[in-house]
């Protein structure tokens, strides 16, 4: 989920949208839980007890094609554990080892927090700068210190900080997002393309 102060890839082909919202470690104690990877902000919503999980396995597991239902999850030290109803002993669990966990999300699903978004709502929204359009938002990159915008415009790309002071508006409703940025942010990308065409 990319905040606005503050990786899940997605490809639209519906009205829902597949995230990738964990990977299972390693088996954990005898009972057939895992340790989590998490790549989810929202574990508690993800991860809720009954929820269905799609796998990303290889077509030579046994799991391929399959999905599990989340029995439990619970913390351990900061370390989040996984329990399935599908596995109920260490042997079991060990064939599930490092698959990825998928869920499908309505494309349209918004979050409980202000400013906070999915990748999956910021991609493809225009760009307004200055009441025109200058480009498409193409992907979400996530860095330590903020998120970035990658913006597609005619003179090629431009990665935005996605912060409040850059970025004021995002508009779910009309699929924009108004950019003030400081000067050279753009420029630098159509002085570019000016020398390369020269």
């Amino acid at each position: 989920m990319a905040r606005r102060f503050a990786l899940t890839w997605w490809t639209q082909i519906s009205s829902s949208t597949t995230l990738r919202v964990g990977r299972l470690v390693k088996a954990h104690g005898l009972k057939g839980a895992f340790k989590l990877e998490l790549y989810t902000d929202s574990p508690k919503l993800r991860f809720v007890e009954g929820a269905v999980l799609k796998l990303q396995v290889p077509e030579s597991s046994p799991w391929f094609g399959k999905s599990v239902t989340v029995s439990e999850l619970r913390w351990y030290n900061t370390m989040p554990v996984l329990f399935l109803k599908e596995c109920e002993d260490r042997t079991i669990a060990d064939t599930l080892v490092k698959a990825i966990l998928l869920v499908d999300v309505a494309n349209d699903e918004v979050t409980n927090e202000e400013d906070a978004w999915f990748d999956h709502q910021l991609v493809g929204l225009k760009v307004i700068r200055d009441a025109v359009e200058i480009g498409v938002v193409t992907r979400v990159d996530h860095l330590p210190s903020q998120d970035l915008l990658a913006v597609e415009t005619a003179a090629g790309e431009v990665l935005v900080p996605f912060v409040k002071a850059i970025v004021p508006v995002v508009d779910m409703k009309n699929r924009t997002l108004t950019v003030t940025p400081p000067l050279g942010l753009f420029e630098e990308v159509e002085e570019l393309q000016e020398v390369e065409e020269a």
